[in-house]
């Protein structure tokens, strides 16, 4: 038992893809779904799905039916990367939770406020397309706009997106093509098993996010 409070759930590096994607179902009781991979062409890398120009090379869904193929349970999750080892890991948004996506740099300064003020946060995860991704309750799609529009932002003037039912996150440590890995800004903890509703966080993402729009 690690007394520190914090979680096993995964080492950034070295850890295989298997193990973390059962970690994430065992550990958090997140559903999981095996995507498309990185392959090696003509000493190349590319994405399984074949396409030249993927958008996400090895970190999207690998077929149509994917909401049905996530599953929470880990001995299916195991059978998953037993079939294709290098998939990428994803997990649905909208079941146990929601993630609101902001550019890096508002992220960051609506993290550091945040932390001052002591505002209990969930698992956030950095991409190297440069978003910060913070996990909150379910049912914050749905909300944000209002939400926004409260705060005096119309909804669509802002680079704050939030993922809800039939969309997903990539997750730790899965890699998108030669960008690099998707990361832990947060790691998921004992301490942040509980979620934050998206209303404790809109605040002060809305704000950096509209400081970023005025530079």
């Amino acid at each position: 038992m690690d007394v520190t409070g914090t979680s096993q759930i995964p080492q950034q590096r070295g850890e295989r893809l298997r193990d973390a994607a059962v970690r994430y179902a065992e550990e958090r009781h997140w559903d999981v779904l095996s995507g498309a991979w990185l392959e090696a062409v003509d000493g190349m890398e590319r994405c399984s799905c074949a396409s030249a120009d993927c958008p996400a090379p090895g970190a999207h869904p690998a077929g149509r039916d994917w909401v049905n193929q996530a599953t929470g349970s880990a001995v299916v999750v195991r059978r998953m990367w037993a079939k294709t080892p290098r998939a990428s890991i994803l997990l649905p948004t909208g079941r146990t939770f929601d993630a609101l996506d902001v550019p890096e740099s508002a992220g960051c300064l609506a993290l550091a406020r945040m932390e001052r003020r002591h505002v209990e946060l969930g698992p956030v995860t950095s991409t190297p397309g440069r978003r910060l991704l913070f996990f909150v309750l379910p049912g914050a799609a749905a909300k944000i706009p209002d939400l926004v529009r409260n705060l005096g932002w119309p909804p669509n003037t802002i680079d704050l997106v939030a993922r809800g039912e039939g969309d997903y996150v990539v997750a730790p440590p899965t890699r998108v093509g030669h960008r690099g890995p998707i990361q832990w800004a947060r790691k998921p903890t004992a301490a942040n098993r509980w979620l934050p509703d998206a209303e404790e966080l809109v605040g002060a993402l809305a704000y950096a996010c509209g400081r970023e729009r005025r530079r």
